[in-house]
């Protein structure tokens, strides 16, 4: 059995009347990708940003490594890597040097083209970030908040406004974190990605975790209970034609 590194229980966060978040619990494995869908709304990033330090928790506990998350914040950040939905870096400012300066925030030494070669970004070195395009872009903030070799690294909604090429690459980026042994907590509104990529999923509405189990067994599930739909199977659809006719690599 794999060590679960993040554990969750009972979540709660309010604003107000409103309960955004009511109850979550679930708990992450070393080396799972857990994915957490739902719709706008439903609780996801507030949840994420309670675990990450970035807002406090009004009920339950959080703990990353047997460290309390509302306790040791400090502890916390520093094992754990956090690519938020619109990441923002210092302008004029070269990628190698980012990467070095993100680095020393942690009390590492790093090579810069090293990490930068790992995500196809090694020419790009001397580049600014305001140069790089959307799938590069997101390359590189994973790639900067990796520096410190987190134990679990959360990603909100990590491809979303990527063309199909960006996305495929983006994915298989995630699957190699996840074979280092860090464990990878995302949010997606793509089921298709959810899919490909997670261990297992909780679904969230209003603030709660209404399933958690892995795709297999919430589609087993489902049709269990009767679900049907017209069949209509499809050898290819339009986005194989796009990869196809533009090929996989990255341009």
């Amino acid at each position: 059995m794999s060590k679960v590194i993040l554990e969750v229980k009972d979540l709660q966060k309010s604003y107000g009347d409103q309960k955004a978040v009511d109850g979550v619990s679930f708990s992450v494995k070393k080396g799972e990708i857990f994915g957490i869908l739902g719709p706008n709304g439903a609780g996801k990033t507030t949840t994420l940003e309670m675990i990450e330090t970035l807002r406090s928790i009004d009920g339950g506990s959080a703990s990353i490594d047997g460290i309390d998350v509302a306790t040791n914040p400090y502890k916390i950040r520093g094992i754990i890597g956090v690519q938020p939905q619109t990441p923002g870096f210092q302008d004029k400012t070269k990628l190698s040097e980012l990467i070095q300066m993100f680095a020393a925030a942690y009390g590492e030494k790093v090579d810069p083209k090293k990490f930068l070669d790992e995500v196809d970004l090694g020419e790009k070195a001397d580049s600014y970030v305001e140069q790089l395009s959307g799938g590069q872009r997101q390359r590189f903030s994973i790639v900067a908040a990796l520096v410190h070799n987190p134990k679990v690294f959360f990603l909100d909604e990590p491809t979303t406004g990527l063309d199909p090429q960006a996305r495929r690459n983006l994915w298989k980026l995630i699957q190699e974190v996840r074979d280092r042994g860090i464990s990878v907590i995302l949010t997606t509104h793509y089921m298709d990605e959810a899919e490909v990529l997670c261990d297992r999923i909780a679904i969230m509405d209003r603030g709660k975790i209404i399933n958690l189990d892995t795709p297999k067994n919430l589609i087993r599930d489902l049709l269990k209970r009767g679900f049907k739909k017209e069949q209509h199977v499809e050898q290819a659809n339009l986005e194989d034609v796009f990869i196809d006719l533009t090929g996989k690599g990255l341009h």
